[in-house]
């Protein structure tokens, strides 16, 4: 069963996402309170942003080591996962955790079994959702069948979350809206998509407002219910 998929992002009033950027500064924690209010078995974010938390180099480039191309789970009683797409298989974490949360690399098959014995050296999970493109369908539906995930927080950057968009896949949509402004081309989006996908505009048939909370420093909180029409295949090339 495909777990309930909200998406939550914090941004300046005209939609970026860099707090480095914005005019004036500063956020504060307003994103990581509204994070654990929301209670997430698992959160998801794609390759770009999964690189800022890594702290290896490289693994060895080859490997005599032959492994089957299965999941492979190091920890399944985790309060929550920290689930990353990886395609192909391009970061070196040097470590088996963010934050306390188990990391989860998600594949596809085209990865070298050097990577998988780099991330088996570390005690890095992993699980395969296609042969050379991630479907993001069953990117869900392997979270819910391997690790019970009912409630993923979707949280960027702007590749994954379009991704996600625009296969219909996203049900809530939460904003914490920052009292600044960024103002300047370049910027990375909440919501965003590669030259090939710009024509393409997600299912959503209707944004029914849920709630909307004042928090610290003049921020809101913005909590959207998604529903979504028909959809494009669930594939994601990046990572």
């Amino acid at each position: 069963m495909k777990p309930d998929v909200i998406c939550l992002m914090a941004s300046s009033v005209d939609g970026r996402t860099l707090p480095s950027r914005w005019r004036p500064k500063g956020s504060g924690d307003l994103f990581e309170q509204v994070h654990e209010q929301l209670g997430g078995d698992a959160w998801l974010i794609g390759r770009v942003t999964g690189q800022e938390f890594a702290k290896g180099a490289a693994y060895p480039a080859m490997t005599s080591e032959r492994f089957p191309r299965e999941n492979w789970i190091v920890r399944r009683d985790a309060r929550a996962y920290g689930v990353v797409l990886d395609a192909q298989g391009k970061i070196c974490w040097g470590r088996a955790d963010i934050g306390g949360d188990p990391i989860v690399v998600v594949l596809t098959e085209a990865v070298s079994d050097a990577h998988l014995a780099g991330l088996r050296s570390e005690g890095v999970s992993y699980i395969f959702a296609g042969r050379s493109q991630l479907d993001l369908a069953v990117v869900l539906d392997v979270l819910a069948r391997e690790l019970g995930v009912k409630r993923l927080l979707l949280e960027g950057g702007g590749g994954a979350n379009g991704a996600f968009l625009r296969a219909g896949l996203v049900d809530e949509f939460n904003l914490v809206l920052c009292p600044a402004i960024d103002g300047a081309k370049g910027a990375p989006s909440v919501f965003d998509s590669p030259e090939s996908e710009s024509d393409q505009r997600a299912p959503i048939t209707s944004m029914t407002l849920e709630s909307s909370t004042a928090l610290a420093g003049g921020a809101l909180w913005l909590r959207y219910k998604i529903t979504n029409g028909p959809s494009a295949p669930a594939q994601a090339s990046h990572g």
